[in-house]
């Protein structure tokens, strides 16, 4: 069905598909992203700022970014459905706005619960980004492309979270917090209009090839999630995401300086030093997965099981780490995020393009499912280790606190061994299935 539904005549397109046109697209496209992820990563760098600004706990401190990602994960499986009703352009403007708003009522926000209403905003503007910009992928190259552009998606996107550890971080530090996110929320203005004068939803002529009926759309839901391949891409991108993202989002620059001793500018150069790891990992995790796909979770375990491997020899090493133990597990914690763009993978390879938006939405929910339970888990820890708030934070501290990893590793390593069995057993049992998956890989892997 997927080569069926590429093999489009010419007079059907409007643009040819992976053509300048294409790449025009996912450009602009990838600048909502950019910024995107630069919100998102905004209060990893002003955390120990907004608990003093806001005199907070570190459980408050956790719940900016724990309501961040609920509305994120919470929304996912809407925005998908919207997507594949309204297409990413639409989506994509509306994130903007809401982004942009937020971000402006952040900068002025001085009580407790102003700055949770705006990290709302944020998130759900946040929410609508990323899967429209693969669902752009996905209708603007073949299946030969598709897969490294995600990649590329993943780990571009992260220059994002770039220039919030390091300009953000200075320009807290220079100009204060009203002037900072007033410029950050001002970026999406100039963004907006690239993107509304590039980005097209479709190459096709035919505008029903990439839209849905609203009466058709639980269907697609409901089919989608019922496909065990996207259970599975879902629980990959469960288990491989969440350390790097709470520990960029939120709590590593806590840790870095306060626990550890590192200064603001070591700590910035660290979670650069990730970013960079991702770009650089990506490219090999996608060419991994087109050459090998049904070896694809197991690249996913092999992530895993070298993160939570150096993770515990620092949590255990007696006292403050060494430099480059600390070094090697930001290396090695950057890695999960282009791992757990296997998942999105996976449901693209056992979905059908009129409900890829709908599939990539639910495996979307795991990464950040995870993330919020152990930003929460890490606060609360930290608040009942060292009650007294930051001026009480200590290595101990953080050292207890990392630790409530272990609990949502080990449920998504579970749901991975389980679902993988299942995939491969379904695909065993169907000889049809089996042959066209040989068949498009192989296409791919001669296409690169």
């Amino acid at each position: 069905m997927h080569e069926r539904r590429q093999e489009v005549n010419s007079a059907a397109l409007a643009y040819p598909i992976g053509g300048r046109r294409a790449w025009a697209v996912w450009g602009a496209a990838l600048l909502v992203y950019v910024l995107a992820v630069f919100h998102r990563s905004s209060l990893g760098v002003a955390g120990v700022l907004a608990a003093e600004r806001f005199h907070i706990t570190s459980a408050q401190l956790a719940t900016f970014t724990m309501v961040q990602l609920l509305v994120y994960a919470v929304m996912q499986v809407p925005v998908g459905a919207m997507l594949d009703r309204f297409g990413s352009r639409a989506l994509l403007g509306a994130g903007l706005l809401l982004m942009t708003l937020a971000q402006f009522g952040f900068a002025f926000a001085h009580s407790f619960g102003a700055g949770v209403v705006a990290r709302v905003f944020v998130g759900m503007g946040d929410a609508m980004v990323f899967v429209s910009v693969l669902r752009l992928v996905a209708l603007w190259f073949p299946p030969t492309k598709s897969g490294m552009v995600t990649q590329a998606t993943g780990w571009a996107g992260q220059v994002g979270a770039i220039v919030a550890a390091g300009p953000l971080a200075s320009a807290l530090s220079n100009f204060g917090w009203e002037t900072s996110f007033l410029i950050a929320a001002g970026s999406g203005v100039v963004i907006a209009a690239i993107m509304f004068a590039v980005v097209k939803d479709t190459p096709f002529l035919d505008n029903s090839r990439t839209e849905m009926r609203m009466s058709a759309v639980g269907r697609a839901l409901q089919a989608a999630w019922k496909t065990t391949a996207t259970q599975l891409g879902l629980w990959c991108h469960f288990t491989a995401q969440f350390s790097s993202t709470v520990f960029a989002m939120i709590w590593g620059f806590p840790y870095l300086t306060v626990g550890l001793g590192f200064s603001s500018g070591q700590a910035s150069a660290l979670l650069s030093l990730m970013v960079v790891t991702g770009i650089l990992v990506s490219p090999f995790i996608g060419g991994f997965a087109a050459r090998f796909p049904y070896s694809r979770s197991s690249l996913v375990l092999g992530v895993v099981i070298s993160i939570v491997t150096t993770w515990t020899v620092v949590l255990v090493w007696p006292g403050r780490p060494p430099t480059a133990l600390v070094v090697l597990v930001c290396v090695l914690v950057s890695a999960g995020g282009p791992g757990s763009m296997v998942g999105f993978d996976l449901a693209r390879t056992f979905n059908p393009p009129d409900r890829i938006g709908s599939a990539t939405g639910i495996v979307n929910v795991g990464g950040f499912t995870a993330s919020l339970c152990t930003v929460v888990l890490i606060g609360l820890v930290i608040d009942h280790v060292s009650p007294g708030g930051p001026s009480s934070w200590n290595l101990d501290s953080f050292r207890a606190a990392w630790c409530v990893q272990y609990l949502v590793w080990g449920i998504g390593l579970f749901q991975i061994f389980r679902l993988r069995r299942k995939v491969r057993a379904e695909i065993d049992a169907d000889p049809d299935v089996d042959d066209a998956l040989r068949r498009r890989f192989s296409q791919r892997v001669r296409g690169q």
